[in-house]
This record gives C-alpha cells, sequence and structure tokens, in this order.
C-alpha cells in the first residue's frame, strides 16, 4: 500500500510473447531489466513457452508499453492476451476502403449494432478491431453487418501456433548450421591435414614454398583465414546480434561466452598473423583460425537439435491445439429436426445458439448439446477416456472430440475461447509458463554463471602464463611447435588455447533446460491423459503429499441421489416389477425433489426412452411423501416387459428367490428374497390388484411413496420384515422409501448418493503407499461412517462446515503434513486453496476451477494416484537433468582449463563446443522421455493383494472397528469466522440443504422435509434426503450475501 495513497492498487496482468531467448541467462535479464520499467510489479518468464505473465499497474503503465520494453532489451515482444473478461475481441480484415469517411461509417454503424462494445477500423492496415459481447453477437453477425455497408470482410485473427514447435527458430538454427558445415569440415580437414604433416616432419624448422606463400604467412593459415571469415560474419550473425542486445542492457548469456570465444580466437590470429608478415617473421605464427568454425558449427547443430527436441516438448500442447475444427456446418431446422438449409463457414465465425450439423468422421466444431441423433464420440485426446462415449439426445458434446458413426445435430453452447479445449489449452500454456520453486535457484545460478566463467577464463590464462614461464616441462607442448616456435610464444599460444576452452565449454544451457523441459512433457503428458496441472509448482509438490483428504459428496459418492436396491414384496401376479416401476416413475415424474430424479431417471434407463403417462391429484407432504393417481401405463409397461435387460431378470426370478440372490439390473440391486404368492404377512390383501377403470377402459391407481409414518397416516400396513430391512438399508446410510398401490404395499427402494466403483482401490493404493487417508464431509456421523466402511477409509471427519474443512487442513499443515485436498469444487473451494495441493474433480466439460491447483476431466478417482505418479515420475526427471547439467560443468571446466593435462587429458576448443552442445540436447531429449510415462490403470493396479482384500470385505470379514469417527466441532475448535469463511459456509449450507445434508443429527424418520422435536433436539438427515426449513435469521443472512 502506497504511504500518499491508502486505498491499496489493484493490478493487473497481461500475457506477452517473447521471441529470441536462447537460455535461462535471457530469462533472467529480462525479469531483471523488466522489475526496473516503472509500473511492473512483478514478471514470470517461460523460455520453453516464450511467455511471460506480467503483473502491472494500470495507472502507470500499458501491457504494449510493456512489450516496446521488453522489445528494447533486445527481445521480440508481443501482448498476447489483454483481453477483459466476458468480452469477445476479434480483427476483421476490411477491403473496399478509400478514405477517412469509409473508416468513420464503419465505426459509428458498427457501434449502433446490437452487442458492440467498441470498434477500432484501420485505413491503413485494412483492418478493424472489434469488441463486443459474445452472448449478443460474434464475429459472424460483425462480418455480415460490414459486407451490408458496401465493404469486403473477412476474419483476421487465425491463432499462429508455430511457437509450439519452434518452426521458426528450427529454420534459422539449420541455415546458419549448414553455413558453418560447408566452412568448417574443410577447416577441420585441413588442421587434421596440417597437424598429421607437421608431426611427421621434425627436420625443418622454417616454412618453405609451397608451404608457405610470402613469409609469415603458411598456406594452412592462408586457407583456414579463408575459411573461417565467412563463418565468423555470416554463420555467426546470430551470435552476435544477441550478445550485442545483452551487453548492451548490461546482461549476459550463452551467446556472449560464444562469441567471446569466436571472437577473441579470430581477431587475436588476424592481429599475431599480420604482425608475423609485415615483420616477415619465419615459420609463421600458430593461430586460432579453426576455431570459430568447428565451435559455431557445433553450436549451431546443438540448438538446431535443441530447437526440436524442445518442439518435441510441447508436442502434446500442439496436438490438442490441432483438435480444433477449422469448419463447421450451420444448418436450420424445422420443429421436425427436419433440416430447410445449411452452409459451411469457418468454425471462428459459430456463434452461441447457432444449430450444427456433424457428419461422420467430423470434429465437432464446438461444446454443445445434442438436440437430434444419436452417435458416439471419441474424446480420448481431451479427457484421456479410450472408449468412445455415447451421445444421444440432451447430451453434451465436447468441442475437437470426433463424431464415429451417425449424423448429429447440437446447438452450440460455448464457442471461441469459452469451450472446453481453449480453456485445457489455456491451463496448460498457463503451468508451462510457470515456474517450479527448483528452478528459481537454477535462473539465480545462471545470472551469475557467464561472468564468473569469463573470471575462470582468465584466470586459466594468467596461471597457465605464470606456469609455463616458471616450470616449462610442465606444459605438454607437442615436438613439432617445441622445434618451431619460441618459448614464449608456445606459453601464450598454450595458456591463450585453455582459455578459450573454458569459455567454449561452459554452458548454462543445460541448467536452464533442466526444469522447464521437463515441466513442459510432464504438464502436456497430463493434458493428453485427462489431468490438467496448474503449473510447475503444484506438479514438484504433487509428490511429497502425505495426507490425502477427501470430501465425500461428488468425490468419494456420484454427488447425485440414485436408485441402489429395490425389495419386492407384492407377488408377481399381483403386481409384476414391469408394471410397478412404469406405476412409480410416472408417479415422480411430477415431482421435483432428488429422490423423484433418482427414480425416474432408473426408470427412463430401463425403459430406453422417455416416459409416457398421466398424474392427477398430485399432493406431496413435506417430511413424509406423496401421494398421486397414475394413469396411460399400458404402453410404458409393455415396452418395459418386453426389454431384453427385464426378459433376462424375469428368467431367472424363480430362481434367485430360492436363492436368497439379487439381480443386479443397470446397477440397482433387485431383491425378490421376500416376493412370494402367500406372503399376507407382508401385505394383508387380495392376490389380485385392484384398479379402477374409466370410460375407455384406461387404469387408473393410487399411488403412495413415502416413509413409515406417511403409510400409517394412509393406513398401508407393513410387517416387522418391512422395518427390518428398512432399518438395514438406513444403517448403510442409504434413504428407504416405500411404494404402495391402490393402499398395498408392493416394494421397497434403497435410495443413496452411491459411491463410485474406484473409489475403493483408489484408497486402497494410496493406503498402500503409505500415505493417510482422510474423509472430511458435512454429512452426519452415520453416513460417513457407512461411507468410509464401503471404501475402506479409517479416520473420519463428518458434520464439517467449510469454514471448518480449512482450519481442518490448516491443523494438519501445522503437524508437518503435506496436505492434497480431493473435492468437487463446489463448496470445498476454500480447503482446495488452503491444501499444498488443491485437486478438483471435474465433470468432463467443467475443467475451469479455479481454486484446484489440479483438475481431473474424467471424475476417475484413480487419476488422483496418476497425478501423484506423474509428479513423482517428473520431478525425478528434473533431478536427474540437474544431476548431469551441474556435473558436466563441474567436471567440463576444470577439464577444459587443462587441470588434468599432466594425466594426458586436455580438450581443444572446437571439442569444448561439441560437449557444450552435447549438454543442452542430452537433457531436452532427457526431458522428452517422460512421454513414455504411462497412466496407471484399474487393471495394473487390482493386485492378487487387493482382490484378496475386496474378498475379504465383500464377505464382510473386514475389520472396521478401528474406524475413528469426529464430529467437525469436537476436533476443531472455534472456526474463523472471517467474512470469506461466513460466504463459504452460508452458501455450502444451502447446497447442503438442497440436497438434504444436514451437519445435524437425530431422527432418521423424516423424506421429504424436516421437523424438529418440540424439546429441540437435532435432527438427523440420510444422503439426498429433502430440505430443512430454514429460520429467518438465516435466510436473511443469504439474502445479504
Amino acid at each position: 500500500m502506497d504511504e500518499e495513497n491508502p486505498n491499496p492498487v489493484e493490478l493487473e496482468k497481461c500475457v506477452l510473447r517473447i521471441n529470441g531467448m536462447t537460455c535461462a541467462s535471457c530469462v533472467a535479464a529480462i525479469e531483471k531489466q523488466a522489475k526496473k520499467v516503472d509500473g511492473v510489479v512483478d514478471i514470470a518468464v517461460s523460455l520453453m513457452a516464450a511467455k511471460a505473465e506480467v503483473k502491472y499497474d494500470p495507472f502507470r503503465i500499458l501491457p504494449s508499453q510493456i512489450a516496446n520494453a521488453i522489445t528494447d532489451f533486445g527481445f521480440d515482444a508481443s501482448v498476447i492476451d489483454d483481453q477483459q473478461a466476458g468480452v469477445g475481441e476479434v480483427n476483421i480484415h476490411i477491403g473496399g476502403m478509400t478514405c477517412a469517411s469509409c473508416v468513420n461509417n464503419i465505426e459509428s454503424n458498427m457501434k449502433k449494432q446490437k452487442g458492440i462494445i467498441d470498434a477500432q477500423v484501420s485505413l491503413a492496415l485494412q483492418s478493424g478491431k472489434f469488441k463486443f459481447d459474445p452472448e449478443e453477437t460474434g464475429p459472424r453477425d460483425i462480418i455480415e453487418n460490414i459486407l451490408d455497408m458496401g465493404f469486403e470482410a473477412s476474419l483476421d485473427n487465425v491463432r499462429d501456433v508455430s511457437h509450439l514447435d519452434h518452426r521458426d527458430s528450427t529454420r534459422k538454427w539449420r541455415n546458419s548450421f549448414f553455413v558453418s558445415l560447408i566452412f568448417g569440415v574443410p577447416s577441420m580437414i585441413l588442421m587434421m591435414y596440417f597437424m598429421f604433416t607437421m608431426d611427421m616432419d621434425h627436420e625443418h624448422t622454417v616454412c618453405e614454398f609451397p608451404m608457405c606463400i610470402i613469409d609469415g604467412l603458411s598456406m594452412e593459415n592462408f586457407l583456414l583465414f579463408l575459411l573461417s571469415t565467412p563463418v565468423q560474419f555470416i554463420g555467426g550473425r546470430h551470435f552476435y546480434v544477441a550478445a550485442w542486445k545483452a551487453l548492451k542492457h548490461k546482461s549476459t548469456n550463452m551467446d556472449v561466452l560464444i562469441m567471446l570465444a569466436t571472437t577473441i580466437s579470430y581477431v587475436y590470429s588476424c592481429i599475431v598473423l599480420l604482425a608475423a608478415i609485415l615483420l616477415r617473421h619465419n615459420p609463421s605464427p600458430m593461430t586460432f583460425f579453426d576455431t570459430p568454425p568447428m565451435l559455431l558449427l557445433f553450436v549451431s547443430l546443438g540448438r538446431w537439435l535443441e530447437h526440436i527436441a524442445k518442439g518435441k516438448t510441447s508436442e502434446a500442447l500442439a496436438k490438442l491445439l490441432s483438435l480444433k475444427a477449422t469448419e463447421a456446418v450451420i444448418v436450420t431446422v424445422s420443429p421436425e429436426f427436419e433440416i430447410l438449409s445449411e452452409r459451411q463457414i469457418s468454425v471462428d465465425l459459430v456463434q452461441r445458439g447457432d444449430i450444427i450439423k456433424v457428419l461422420p468422421g467430423s470434429k465437432v466444431p464446438a461444446d454443445g448439446k445434442v438436440i437430434y441423433g444419436s452417435s458416439m464420440c471419441d474424446e480420448s485426446l481431451i479427457t484421456g477416456e479410450s472408449m468412445p462415449v455415447v451421445k444421444k439426445r440432451d447430451s453434451l458434446v465436447i468441442g475437437g472430440s470426433i463424431n464415429m458413426n451417425g449424423v448429429l445435430l447440437i446447438k452450440a453452447t460455448q464457442v471461441g475461447d469459452d469451450t472446453t479445449l481453449a480453456q485445457i489449452v489455456k491451463l496448460v500454456e498457463e503451468a508451462q509458463t510457470s515456474k517450479a520453486p527448483i528452478q528459481q535457484l537454477a535462473d539465480k545460478i545462471a545470472g551469475y554463471f557467464v561472468p564468473v566463467v569469463v573470471g575462470v577464463s582468465i584466470l586459466t590464462l594468467f596461471c597457465w602464463i605464470i606456469i609455463g614461464f616458471t616450470n616449462p616441462a610442465a606444459l605438454n607442448i607437442k615436438n613439432y611447435d617445441e622445434h618451431r616456435y619460441t618459448l614464449v610464444e608456445n606459453v601464450f599460444q598454450y595458456a591463450f588455447r585453455y582459455a578459450l576452452t573454458v569459455l567454449a565449454i561452459a554452458c548454462p544451457c543445460s541448467l536452464g533446460l533442466a526444469t522447464p523441459t521437463a515441466v513442459m512433457v510432464g504438464t502436456g503428458v497430463g493434458a493428453t491423459n485427462g489431468i490438467l496441472i496448474k503449473g510447475a509448482e503444484p506438479l514438484e509438490n504433487a509428490h511429497k503429499v502425505q495426507t490425502v483428504v477427501f470430501d465425500k459428496t461428488g468425490t468419494i459418492t456420484h454427488g447425485v441421489p440414485m436408485l441402489t436396491r429395490i425389495t419386492l414384496y407384492a407377488s408377481e401376479a399381483f403386481c409384476p416389477l414391469s408394471k410397478l416401476l412404469a406405476i412409480a416413475g410416472v408417479a415422480e415424474s411430477s415431482s421435483e425433489h432428488p429422490i423423484g430424479t433418482a427414480i425416474v431417471k432408473f426408470v427412463k434407463t430401463v425403459l430406453g426412452s422417455d416416459i409416457s403417462g398421466r398424474c392427477e391429484n398430485f399432493q406431496a407432504v413435506p417430511g413424509c411423501g406423496l401421494g398421486v393417481s397414475v394413469s396411460f401405463i399400458s404402453g410404458m409397461f409393455e415396452n418395459i416387459q418386453n426389454s431384453s435387460e427385464f426378459q433376462r431378470f424375469a428368467q431367472m426370478r424363480s430362481q434367485l428367490r430360492q436363492l436368497r440372490k439379487t439381480y443386479s439390473m443397470h446397477q440397482v440391486e433387485i431383491d425378490v428374497s421376500n416376493q412370494s404368492e402367500s406372503r399376507i404377512d407382508l401385505i394383508s390383501h387380495e392376490n389380485e390388484l385392484i384398479v379402477s377403470s374409466d370410460d375407455n377402459g384406461n387404469q387408473s391407481f393410487k399411488v403412495l411413496i413415502g416413509n413409515r409414518e406417511w403409510m400409517r397416516r394412509n393406513g398401508v400396513k407393513f410387517s416387522s420384515i418391512v422395518d427390518s430391512n428398512m432399518m438395514e438399508l438406513e444403517d448403510q446410510g442409504q434413504t428407504a422409501v416405500l411404494l404402495a398401490v391402490n393402499g398395498v404395499l408392493c416394494a421397497m427402494m434403497g435410495i443413496a448418493d452411491g459411491v463410485k466403483p474406484e473409489a475403493h482401490l483408489a484408497v486402497y493404493t494410496l493406503r498402500k503407499r503409505g500415505v493417510n487417508v482422510i474423509l472430511l464431509t458435512g454429512d452426519n456421523k452415520k453416513t460417513a461412517k457407512a461411507i468410509a466402511q464401503q471404501v475402506g477409509i479409517t479416520r473420519v471427519f463428518a458434520e464439517v462446515l467449510p469454514s471448518h474443512k480449512v482450519e481442518k487442513i490448516r491443523r494438519l499443515q501445522k503437524l508437518g503434513h503435506r496436505v492434497a485436498m480431493v473435492g468437487d469444487g463446489v463448496n470445498d473451494s476454500p480447503a482446495l486453496a488452503q491444501a499444498n495441493v488443491g485437486i478438483a474433480i471435474a465433470s468432463g466439460t467443467d475443467v475451469a476451477v479455479e481454486a484446484a491447483d489440479v483438475v481431473l476431466i474424467r471424475n476417475d478417482l484413480l487419476d488422483v494416484i496418476a497425478c501423484l505418479d506423474l509428479s513423482r515420475t517428473t520431478v525425478r526427471r528434473i533431478r536427474l537433468n540437474f544431476l548431469f547439467a551441474s556435473v558436466y560443468n563441474i567436471i567440463g571446466i576444470p577439464l577444459a582449463a587443462g587441470a588434468f593435462s599432466h594425466w594426458g587429458f586436455m580438450l581443444q576448443p572446437w571439442m569444448g563446443s561439441a560437449a557444450m552442445a552435447l549438454s543442452s540436447v542430452s537433457v531436452v531429449c532427457s526431458s522428452i522421455l517422460l512421454k513414455l510415462w504411462k497412466k496407471p490403470t484399474r487393471e495394473k493396479l487390482s493386485t492378487p493383494e487387493y482382490m484378496k482384500a475386496l474378498e475379504l470385505r465383500n464377505y464382510g470379514t473386514d475389520n472396521f472397528d478401528d474406524i475413528s469417527v469426529h464430529r467437525g466441532l469436537d476436533d476443531m475448535g472455534p472456526p474463523d469466522f472471517s467474512r470469506f469463511s461466513r460466504a463459504s459456509s452460508v452458501i455450502s449450507g444451502a447446497v447442503n440443504e438442497f440436497f438434504g445434508r444436514s451437519p445435524r443429527g437425530g431422527r432418521k424418520d423424516l423424506l421429504l422435509g424436516a421437523q424438529e422435536d418440540g424439546d429441540g433436539n437435532d435432527v438427523e438427515f440420510f444422503p439426498m434426503v429433502g430440505r430443512k426449513p430454514q429460520s429467518k435469521s438465516k435466510f436473511e443472512e443469504m439474502q445479504r450475501l
């Protein structure tokens, strides 16, 4: 906060594209210089993504000015993300403008159009930039309006993705390599030839014709001069430009080292050769003309290979971008979905609400909902789901997925940057731009690396000069050099060679590339497997997690009420299951309660179509149940009876009753063990269902669905067996619902928020790996314990509000635990933000979960294990890269300085450059090996040991006595009633109450509503039970929020 201005400045963020960076030194230089710019508060530069995120004061500087400042530093920069949230922006190429009147005409007319926020047209550029509200208009409407004015218009905002595969940089260094190769190879051949001939000739100590052209100028030096000069100034021009820009802003990078080595060797050689010619010195002096072509040859080769490898690291992101369709077929349809007209347009012109026809084999152009047709869609590259997904009416489709078979008509719901694919790409790009904590150390080292290396090179020069004059025998001088040159010449040449080799071999690039390349590959591999990691820091921290805290609803469970069990009491002759389902489905179709939704969903699944029937005299009593008259069900009854699933059940019914086993129909257990012709203790009524009919013969049934109290009120009798069955379900955390038809109890249905099938395996695997697993939920203790027993969790905290969840995470962290919180992102946002790693379970298209560090698109708990595995694998690769880069420099620089020359280990400058190039390429290739990572599958995790444990659980021999269940406040202490916590608590409470979850305990007899006992005792709720009446104070508090 500024002392003169007590109001805090609200900072904004922009994203820049930066080209020309070669190593971590460039990153350090840009960050250092940019922070000196007035108005720039913070900057994070990503070498691999060629991007920078800048936090700035909008009252002091604009994003374009920041980009210009960085361009002045010597790096080409441009703004790529400067749009307001909820505002669309499009560039349109406009033809036919002749003067300023045309510009004014377009701008004034466009600003009058609905949904246009701003219009800026440039006559010189023949283009216009338009900001618009995507809810009201879009690029297609803008183009059509401009065309109507008599001008030409076309889209001009095609996204440039060439930076992902480093295409331009790869081409630049390839050309540089070939220039160096043309002159470098002859230089190497000449050098080896003359070295060999001189080593064999010990007699001639002077240079003679033809080996010597004139006194002081040998054929060797002349030819090497001719070959090295083009390389120095043509092949090395990119290094000169980059080095000059760095030095101009008082910073250093890898290019400075390279140009120091080549320039010094070239200039030194020219000077000594010119002096020898002028002084007519014979033999011709020893020069280093071979160093520039050889060094630049290997460095440009290394840069070329490095950029090819860098392109491979972002292959996953490029693959995601390539999923985007290029064209879409827009249609108009009749109410019967007959196509009246169609036209093909660019996908960038698709707007919300458009009806799109998707042909078999083509890509889905945008996110939308199917309004007609059925097919299978391949979503593997977006969600990681390997099997095609069935799409039918009302199914959601993801833009970029491939339609396998069948024509679909979809209504676009999200277009452009709002699509799932665009959100995924944005998250991955942000993750690859961010820096891991371990990388910050490498960048700091790289900032001091070049000056230190220059210092080491100078120190090497003086040390060898001193050693050469004090102890000439320590110099490993070749025989022909000893005979041809004086001691002074040999000493200086010897020392100079080692100093140049130090400059050539030192490489900060391998240190700078160790982390970002691994992070880029890791996040890309995660994205293609449905795991979106939002940055380098969570990718690095996830493997350190010691405790995983799971939310229950929507995470361990599906988050919606599901029919889990139907226990039949009425005989098959009295009321068959097919008729029972038809009656229940029609009766609940008029109810908006979650329990009714679960029953209707199951009936629709069995039926294979929508429910058709009539409901009359509908009555719902809060806390009890509903009553309704149902008719016109004959068609549904026949369809259910004719379904293959029901016919299979009918064939096995007698056998199931005898064996007292259940039948699984669409994951719902059908229990016929209590169904018998003579069970009059269960249904005290005649053996035929008494129905009433209208004049047309349509049967009408009086249906009651509710709890015990509702049945008693309406005179429906049931025995102790029914009560026992209900208590059994309630002890498992389910809601038991009784169904009576015309006063006869026919069935009991169990409804619960079902546990995900992979939850037990996920928890078992985490515990097997030594990770503590905790269940943190707002539900009551009995329900929480029942769920914990099903999935194998031994520590449970129940009746916990969102603010208390945050406090629990804090307490675990204070005890030294690194905590990962896994939630569904609805009421878990505070806890997700507080945890060391927040993991949000998304549902296919819900990927923009702001509070989480990791988003699991597939809604699969096994991806939690995959996330931890990927983090562990990536961090191991980063450490291996760092180890290699550090050992390379620690060993390479002393070797280049001649520290091991006494034992015959010495390097020439060109050898140092080759080693330097190899180090960078090897680090990048090491990171690319992360692509070999495979996500752990259910088959791989289902070990024989797990199958044995699962068998023990199914037979009820597992010991759950060690489950510790705590009531939230008993273990937490007073909550933090900050404004954010209170708001979260109230919002979560509303969500909980809507789904029938309450942080209070008590009676288990309430169904559609809640009634408090007169003495004020707590009321207990089971999963997905009805709402509790709100107090006036709480209602007012929600209104204020």
